[in-house]
Order: C-alpha cells, then structure tokens, then sequence
C-alpha cells in the first residue's frame, strides 16, 4: 500500500504590507522625536500667563533700566558682580539665581549676566511678570 501526500502544504509569511507598517512607523517615530525636544536652550520670556515658583534657595540678580546691578538688593558695580555672586553662591547650596532685567535693556546685557553665570557653574533663570490675559 503505497500512501502519498499529493500537496504539500508549505509555511508562508505574507510580508506584502510589512513595508508599509515600517514606514509609517519610521515616521511616526521621526515625527515624535522633533516634537519631543524641539529646542535645546530654554529661556523665560519677560511675560508670561503663568507664574510659577522656586522653593530652592535663590540669589537674586537685578539690573535697572540704568545699568544698575543689584545682588540681594545690595548694589554692586558690574566688575564686582562675579566676586559678589561668589560670595552668595558660597553661603548657600544648590542655589538658583534669579535674574531680573528691566524689559528696554538688550539681549547683550543679559548675555554678559548669564556668561558670568556660566562661568560659576550656576543655575539661572530669568524672572518673568505674569500677565492675566484670558
């Protein structure tokens, strides 16, 4: 007796939409990943909706609209400002400074705060005022 399979069945993947799966994967990814992280410099603008507040120790850093600069609300020439920073970043630990510039100064004057900043190693973050506008 002689018995003989007449088909045999052989095992298959159909991989017709496999591509499309993949691409709309790759760009759904590619999509999200710009989202996700769209700038890497953080900054606060001058005004903002929302306030929010620090509950780390803060120094404070002001410059008037006259090129005055304050630390604590003690005033301090701009060549001292590094020495005075030192001092009151010494005092504290994990301190955030808190930089308040008058909004008719440049982006420069901000830039020679901040670069002075960067040069301690400190966190800094520009004070806002907070606009109730609906």
């Amino acid at each position: 007796m002689k018995l003989k399979r007449r088909h045999k069945e052989a095992a298959e993947v159909s991989t017709e939409s496999l591509n499309d799966i993949m691409f709309f994967l790759l760009l759904f990814f590619l999509i999200i990943s710009t989202l996700a992280n769209p700038s890497v410099i953080k900054l606060t603008l001058p005004s903002s909706k929302s306030a929010e507040q620090l509950q780390k120790q803060q120094v404070t850093v002001t410059v008037g609209a006259d090129h005055q600069y304050f630390v604590n609300k003690t005033p301090i020439a701009f060549g001292d400002l590094e020495n005075a920073l030192r001092i009151e970043l010494a005092r504290t630990q994990s301190p955030t400074v808190i930089l308040k510039l008058d909004n008719t100064l440049s982006i420069q004057d901000l830039a020679d705060v901040m670069q002075i900043g960067y040069g301690l190693g400190v966190k800094m973050v520009l004070a806002t005022k907070a606009t109730n506008k609906k």
